[in-house]
């Protein structure tokens, strides 16, 4: 890692060019840190391309409306919206360029993404010596864009990415690690900040009429593909065909200034849209309110990278049609149409989606870019050779971040145990590390639990910043029957009061703007074991947790088993006796009611109230607090003949529990989990060997080596959570 020295004493001159609407919302921010340290910056800004066409919206406005002073507005695009004009344009750009360049004499030209203007942009300045700030690249999204978005890349001198695979894609370019900052998208800091207004349904009714509600009304924008218009005006064809049918109020906004984009236009006016009751159709919408109609949206529809970008940071369902955004990383939010062929495709996606509320997601940002961005424009080392270089990197392991010293972040997950005395909260590194946990006692009532955990896990997410962690999501594994896809706890243990029927997503990821994940305790532990312990690279196997009660998790084919009720895996329910012990659940016989710590605390007593269970070496028991399945376990190992039966029958019901499993799924492996494994492993073996069937008599019984199964797999919920679907 390279060492970065602050530049000389004079100020960094810094010139932010922005050429569209859409470049604004990214660069603003920005502009707005850049201006707001006068000591260490002068800042420059010019405006060209569709900024100032009046069909556009002459959008160069609202950056006079920020308060921005305007160096030069260049008027660089060619009419026509078909690829000569783009051409055109970029030659005109590259003629204008140079004079007011030459002028304003930058240290840094910020240049944002793919479009045709910051190509010609960047090629100017790079041909003038001029260094270049690139933002968004590394990025992938299945257009032109792409190559554009990756040339700017390779005449850019240093960049700030958004997202851990863009930093990996530079660093595959060639592009200098130390070079490279993961900042997040700077749209995101305003996003997050400004989207709880009070004001949200003035905006709403300004923009879609008084008569509409929130939740109740769709955002579409739609915008032409360069390398296949006649496909992309046809797929916009059938989307306008599809959102007519659909019949909900819907804000159309005209697509930009592309090749097709013309055509597109003419399809709309030729579908009446612009005077249809259900429709209203605008050139632009401010950024600040366009965030107010995305968040509060029923769905959102089209083509834009606001769908796979700023909607994921309000849970906004999105349906993303066609290949413009083919590559692009999504949140579980989007829905996509790859192949719109139909107006009954889209229909579908729309009937599919809309009206959801999906997990917020940080995957292009954290809210924290722009002072990431303002310390990387303050350590430029303007003596360094302007010239670039370009190397291949070695290797890197996937979790080790090349950020600049002072912002190196890890990825990590935020774990939440719910157990019957206690409630902890862990954070959890990509490579199962736990980096700091947090544990208080777990409280009796559902609004005191909820207000517990929403103030530990902040807490979590604060310390997580000073120990250089990058939160990805929160998972959370409790006692009882759950309900993953949903996030809802469907029926508790009676360990756990007041907590059954509970909707624990929506609350956590509210308050922290995080996606959550939820499972049971039991099948979390299989899931850390798949990830980090002896589950790892087994395609099948069963982790039992031998503890308070008996639970645990199956892995069939590499996957969770869940069930059609979300009871698979109840292991500790399976009967191995018509007429043993009660058990809690209400039957008898099950492996629970042998060998659990409460089974084993409830045959101590029993031992010990016909004074059956002391024997010399043990504490004296009358000073104890009670007795509980420690002292059988303690019982067994000095002499006990009657501690040792019982530990020896518990052993055996667990083994003929498990046999039974091994009939049903046949694993390859059994880790058995928790504090009483090492007590059972010996005698499950034995059973294993006597009683199950020859071909599964040589299948292994081993103990965890894991210490936190159930934070771990917790954390491997998010660590491990692929967001990307496909319809």
């Amino acid at each position: 890692m390279r060492s970065y020295k602050p530049h000389s004493t004079r100020k960094l001159r810094v010139c932010v060019a922005t050429c569209n609407r859409a470049d604004y919302s990214k660069l603003a921010p920005i502009m707005f840190g850049i201006k707001a340290n006068p000591d260490e910056f002068e800042l420059e800004v010019v405006v060209l391309g569709s900024h100032l066409i009046d069909d556009y919206g002459n959008t160069f406005r609202m950056i006079e409306q920020d308060d921005f002073d305007i160096g030069s507005k260049l008027h660089t695009i060619v009419r026509g919206e078909d690829e000569a004009a783009m051409v055109e344009s970029v030659g005109l750009a590259l003629v204008k360029l140079p004079d007011v360049l030459h002028r304003l004499r930058p240290d840094v030209l910020v240049v944002h993404g793919d479009r045709f203007d910051a190509l010609a942009l960047a090629t100017a300045a790079a041909l003038m010596n001029i260094r270049i700030l690139h933002l968004e690249g590394g990025e992938v999204s299945g257009t032109i864009d792409d190559s554009i978005r990756h040339a700017i890349s390779k005449l850019a001198h240093y960049h700030a990415c958004c997202t851990r695979t863009a930093e990996q894609h530079l660093i595959a370019m060639c592009e200098d690690h130390t070079r490279i900052l993961l900042a997040g998208c700077p749209s995101y800091d305003k996003l997050l900040a400004a989207h709880h207004r009070d004001d949200y349904m003035d905006i709403i009714r300004n923009w879609l009429g008084d008569n509409v509600k929130e939740h109740d009304y769709i955002v579409a924008l739609q915008h032409p593909v360069t390398t296949d218009i006649k496909n992309s005006v046809k797929i916009y064809e059938l989307m306008l065909d599809a959102l007519i049918s659909f019949n909900k109020r819907t804000l159309v906004l005209f697509p930009n200034i592309d090749a097709g984009s013309k055509e597109m236009v003419r399809v709309m006016r030729k579908k009446g849209v612009e005077q249809h009751p259900n429709f209203r159709a605008v050139k632009h919408v401010p950024f600040e309110q366009f965030i107010q109609l995305v968040c509060h949206a029923g769905a959102m529809i089209g083509n834009s990278s606001c769908g796979v970008r700023e909607a994921g940071a309000f849970g906004t369902p999105v349906i993303n049609l066609g290949s413009r955004q083919t590559g692009r990383e999504t949140g579980e939010n989007v829905l996509h149409v790859r192949d719109a062929d139909t107006q009954n495709k889209i229909y579908h996606a729309l009937d599919l989606q809309f009206g959801k509320r999906y997990p917020c997601s940080k995957i292009y940002g954290d809210g924290n870019a722009v002072p990431r961005i303002m310390k990387f424009l303050q350590a430029i080392d303007l003596d360094e050779p302007l010239q670039k270089t370009f190397c291949f990197p070695p290797v890197k392991e996937w979790d080790i971040s090349q950020d600049i010293d002072h912002i190196l972040e890890t990825q990590s997950a935020l774990a939440v145990d719910l157990g019957g005395t206690n409630l902890r909260v862990a954070i959890v590194s990509m490579r199962g590390k736990i980096v700091k946990k947090y544990t208080q006692a777990n409280p009796k009532t559902y609004e005191a639990r909820i207000e517990l955990i929403l103030k530990m896990c902040t807490e979590a997410v604060i310390d997580a910043v000073h120990l250089n962690c990058r939160i990805l999501g929160v998972g959370v594994s409790t006692g009882g029957r759950v309900n993953p896809q949903e996030g809802v706890i469907l029926h508790s243990t009676k360990l756990i009061q007041e907590w059954s029927s509970i909707d624990i997503r929506t609350p956590i990821s509210d308050a922290l703007h995080l996606p959550v994940w939820v499972d049971n305790d039991g099948n979390c532990a299989a899931l850390a074991e798949k990830k980090f312990g002896h589950g790892k690279g087994v395609e099948n196997f069963v982790t039992i947790i031998t503890g308070t009660g008996i639970g645990g998790g199956i892995i069939q084919h590499n996957e969770l088993i869940h069930g059609s009720t979300f009871c698979a895996a109840e292991l500790g329910h399976i009967m191995v006796s018509l007429d043993g012990p009660e058990c809690m659940c209400g039957s008898r016989g099950c492996i629970e009611a042998y060998a659990s710590g409460m089974a084993l605390q409830k045959e101590a007593k029993r031992l010990h109230d016909e004074e059956l269970l002391e024997v010399e070496g043990m504490v004296d028991l009358k000073k104890a607090e009670f007795v509980s399945a420690i002292h059988l376990i303690n019982a067994a190992r000095l002499g006990n003949r009657k501690a040792e039966a019982v530990l020896r029958t518990a052993g055996m019901a667990l083994g003929v529990g498990i046999v039974n499993i091994l009939h049903m799924v046949n694993p390859s492996l059994v880790i058995l989990s928790g504090v009483l494994a090492a007590h059972y492993q010996a005698t499950v073996q034995q059973v294993i060997g006597q009683r199950a069937l020859t071909s599964a008599q040589s299948i292994q019984v081993l103990t965890s080596d894991l210490e936190e199964p159930a934070l771990l797999g917790a954390a491997s919920m998010v660590l491990d959570y692929t967001t990307r679907r496909i319809y």
